[in-house]
């Protein structure tokens, strides 16, 4: 055996640092190449390198619906985790399962098997839009959007199409482009048939008649909203048996969502007083463990508070925020801190707002942003 020179130890690599690819397609096999980049320049030769390909579709008559039971689970295990860590961590969970989704699809004999595996898939592909997005990649966000559609439409799901159309206004609302914002919701809202679907496509309608100062049509849009969720539920009281066994589509973790996207609007137009009213008695309905969800809502009241001129309660809100940013990595409540910082910056001789400018500015940096 040949006898190879040792690496330095702070080269030696690592089977933690290790650096790791997966080629995933649905009928060619799957690679996996686990190679010490120093010591090989050519991955194929690496001693980690694995091939596996799709088994036959005879494995999967009996065992597609019950692998859907598992990544529904694990889909919702998913969105939990969006709730507590970045999207660097979940983006590689969803990426592996919505392929290994895509696996079973390509192998399930039964059409409607093949159709649900699909709608599932979509799901994590707009999910993996969302998550993105909160990277602060917006190019990559719509490019996984246009493959949830696919996957949907693929799925037999005429409706979802409409639902990428709210994912839409979303980057267009965090563009602060009020224009495209209405545009997407109001085709959502023309193209659904879902009460849920469009009683959210009326909330981003709403963001963005705000984000242009549209007094009328803004609050509009909040009452059309208000009564397409509320037929939702009732509709889902009267009948339970007729709601969907499919996750839940927009948040699952904001509760109430309705005063958020009120509060959130009236900011926009100015009316900051009667935002922090919507805003204020509703952050502690977000459960603990929703860390993203608080960290936006209380970004979102910590601005109306400061704008406001509420200054005191604005800087005891920003440790809320800025305690959570760095370890969900959020770029839409960093979008949010920096034009809170923004403003605390007009006090700078009040103590409490150096302090929670010195904070945000911690967090932002520690966050990347």
């Amino acid at each position: 055996m040949r006898n190879h020179p040792e690496l330095p130890a702070s080269e030696a690599p690592t089977e933690w640092s290790m650096p790791w690819m997966l080629r995933m397609s649905v009928d060619r096999g799957n690679d996996f190449v686990a190679y010490d980049e120093k010591a090989f320049s050519d991955p194929s030769i690496a001693p980690g390198t694995m091939s596996w390909r799709l088994a036959s579709s005879s494995v999967f008559d009996g065992g597609c619906r019950e692998a859907l039971a598992h990544f529904s689970s694990l889909f919702a295990e998913c969105r939990n985790l969006g709730q507590s860590f970045g999207p660097a961590v979940v983006t590689q969970i969803l990426v592996t399962s919505m392929n290994a989704l895509r696996g079973l699809a390509f192998g399930a004999s039964h059409e409607a098997d093949r159709e649900a595996t699909l709608r599932l898939a979509a799901r994590y592909a707009e999910y993996t839009g969302w998550m993105t997005q909160e990277a602060g990649d917006e190019k990559a966000s719509l490019w996984w959007t246009d493959r949830a559609v696919a996957l949907a439409d693929a799925g037999g799901d005429t409706e979802f199409a409409a639902y990428t159309l709210v994912r839409r206004a979303d980057v267009a609302l965090y563009r602060m482009d009020g224009r495209a914002t209405v545009e997407y919701a109001r085709l959502a809202e023309e193209r659904s048939h879902s009460a849920r679907i469009r009683g959210l496509a009326a909330q981003r309608r709403a963001q963005g008649h705000a984000l242009l100062g549209e007094d009328a049509a803004c609050f509009r849009a909040l009452d059309r909203a208000a009564g397409l969720m509320t037929r939702e539920s009732r509709a889902e009281e009267a009948d339970p048996s007729a709601a969907s066994t499919e996750p839940v589509i927009g948040s699952m973790h904001l509760a109430g969502l309705a005063d958020f996207v009120a509060g959130w609007c009236l900011h926009d137009l100015g009316r900051t007083a009667e935002a922090v009213g919507r805003l204020e008695g509703s952050l502690d309905a977000v459960p603990i463990r929703a860390r993203r969800a608080r960290a936006r809502y209380a970004a979102r009241l910590a601005l109306a508070l400061a704008e406001a001129g509420e200054l005191k309660p604005a800087c005891s809100v920003v440790e809320a925020v800025t305690s959570s940013v760095s370890v969900v990595d959020s770029a839409t409540i960093r979008a949010d801190l920096q034009r809170l910082s923004r403003r605390l910056n007009r006090w700078p001789r009040d103590p409490d707002a150096r302090i929670a400018a010195a904070r945000i500015a911690e967090a932002l940096h520690t966050a990347g942003g």
